[in-house]
């Protein structure tokens, strides 16, 4: 059965009977989860276990672990895993364990997520804070330089990658100068284009292999001064496509967030023309939900390949000893 171009979000810890209808009619590409969905593995493992059986045994599961202030997943039944900030801390002392913390962490996030049946971690970030921007990434980031950022990121990714579970880096082409919370209003960086992409735009390029990315709802006067980025064809095409060269599969941030205007319909219809290959739907609401699979072509063409390559990219978990793995990173944290 073809995937629609969706991803949504459900009200709560199980599916309702309504909610169970509208994913076997709507056939979204994937599931994502946030705390009001989680209490305790067992709980959790079943709601994944409701969504495949209403969609197909294959259907892609997301979640936001970070680790940090984004963690959907946490004590008691999951660790606490430390802020991107904390391993920028950590490379600025020492950039191999820097690096291999990134890595380990990364990797114990995803053995967290692949033993409950979650197949997509909405991590790494690699934005790049300005002094001017929102605190809504503030020490998300791994960093304030470009290259700190794009390197820790990739070893975030590797780690994830290394679990079974595939990345998605964020916010494409950069959220670090935005000088609001996008949740909340529509950011506008009158950076010049050169400064974005010496910047913002930098720590991306080497991570455009990633199978999967993320839109940022900002408007860069500099490169589309009408439309925020999710909604913008010449950002899709001409910065993320072309200046980062991202190859993967497109998702949008959420569409539901206060940064946008317009009906969710609208929305939805502009973020694909755009050139995103995913619509994002996050809060539940389920008369949202049915106007963004409205709007929600079956995949096709590229978009269908993007996303077929992106989950290809998919490989078994590697044979490390989880505990003493959990014992190393512990000792990583008590030492900083």
């Amino acid at each position: 059965m073809t995937a629609r171009a969706f991803i949504t979000g459900v009200s709560g810890l199980r599916l309702t009977d309504a909610e169970r209808q509208f994913l076997r009619t709507a056939r979204p590409f994937g599931l994502i989860l946030f705390k009001r969905n989680v209490d305790a593995p067992s709980q959790v493992s079943a709601l994944v276990d409701e969504f495949r059986d209403a969609v197909g045994a294959e259907a892609t599961v997301l979640v936001d672990q970070e680790g940090g202030r984004v963690q959907r997943l946490g004590p008691p039944h999951w660790p606490a895993y430390p802020a991107g900030a904390w391993y920028g801390a950590l490379h600025a002392r020492d950039p191999q364990a820097g690096l291999a913390a990134a890595r380990l962490g990364a990797r114990l996030i995803a053995a967290d997520l692949f033993s409950l049946g979650i197949t997509v971690d909405c991590l790494p970030v690699a934005d790049v804070p300005a002094p001017e921007g929102d605190p809504v990434i503030g020490d998300r980031a791994y960093g304030t330089s470009p290259d700190v950022v794009a390197a820790l990121a990739a070893a975030a990714a590797e780690g994830v990658m290394a679990g079974g579970v595939l990345p998605v880096v964020k916010h494409m082409p950069g959220h670090g100068r935005a000088a609001c919370d996008s949740h909340k209003a529509l950011p506008v960086v009158a950076a010049d284009r050169a400064t974005l992409e010496a910047t913002d735009v930098a720590a991306f390029r080497p991570l455009a292999g990633l199978p999967f990315g993320m839109t940022a709802h900002v408007v860069y006067t500099a490169l589309d001064p009408d439309r925020p980025a999710t909604l913008s064809p010449t950002i899709v095409g001409e910065v993320i496509r072309g200046a980062i060269g991202f190859s993967g599969a497109l998702m949008t941030d959420d569409l539901s967030m206060g940064a946008l205007s317009g009906s969710l319909a609208e929305r939805t219809r502009a973020a694909l023309a755009a050139g995103c290959d995913l619509a994002l739907h996050c809060n539940g609401n389920l008369v949202e939900m049915e106007q963004v699979a409205a709007e929600s072509p079956d995949l096709a063409g590229a978009a269908a390949l993007r996303c077929a390559a992106a989950l290809a990219a998919r490989r078994p978990p590697d044979g490390i000893d989880l505990a003493e793995a959990r014992a190393a990173f512990s000792r990583m944290i008590a030492a900083s």
